[in-house]
């Protein structure tokens, strides 16, 4: 697994390099696992999500806020510095559960990564991502293409989270975002550090459903 850091980048440049480096992966390249962060811009997903903007275009444009239309599942989520966006571009089980493998470990990557730094978080049945009961740390959302992967996971590292305020986030009304700052009481959180440790669990769990599939 090739690990590229692409620090802070627009979510269109980001989209296009995934899309380039997928059809290289297509070919046989060796996956890819990008880490970056994007400045401020809300995204929909293909199930949707404008019916959860809690603001107007005008008022995102006066802000500099992003909006844009994703090619993953999902609803309705942000972005911006200070949250730590993974993008995988791995090759995916042709058969039935793939996709949905996948998306497990993306979670199990999170939760790993919490766990690093003392913070206990889990799944909850029917609402995807990373959640401490109502408060969620992590969203998940996939796009294919040629049963490659793109799009992937966005974890909130730093303590402010107050684009979320403007969007009923995932389309959920008891939902709240929370971050690893926050839940820990510090603002001291070195990102760097956070890519390391994402990307330790990423080699982890991904080594150990290789071998479960072998």
């Amino acid at each position: 697994m090739r690990v590229v850091d692409l620090g802070l980048i627009s979510y269109a440049e980001a989209e296009k390099i995934q899309i380039e480096t997928l059809e290289k992966v297509v070919e046989g390249a060796e996956e890819t696992l990008f880490l970056l962060e994007h400045p401020p811009v809300i995204t929909f997903g293909r199930n949707g999500g404008r019916e959860n903007l809690l603001v107007s275009d005008e008022f995102l444009e006066q802000h500099n806020i992003e909006l844009a239309q994703a090619a993953r599942g999902g609803n309705i989520t942000c972005h911006f510095p200070g949250q730590l966006v993974a993008y995988p571009i791995f090759r995916v089980a042709k058969k039935p559960g793939g996709m949905r493998g996948l998306f497990t470990d993306l979670e199990e990557v999170v939760i790993r990564a919490c766990s690093h730094y003392g913070l206990e978080t889990a799944r909850q049945g029917g609402r995807p991502g990373v959640w401490i009961e109502n408060r969620k740390i992590c969203s998940i959302g996939i796009a294919m293409r040629k049963w490659t992967s793109y799009h992937g996971l966005a974890f909130n590292v730093g303590n402010n989270v107050d684009l979320f305020s403007l969007i009923t986030l995932c389309g959920l009304a008891d939902a709240e975002a929370t971050s690893l700052e926050s839940e820990l009481g510090r603002n001291d959180i070195d990102m760097q550090e956070v890519k390391h440790v994402l990307t330790e669990a990423f080699r982890t769990v991904f080594a150990d459903s290789a071998l479960a599939q072998g």
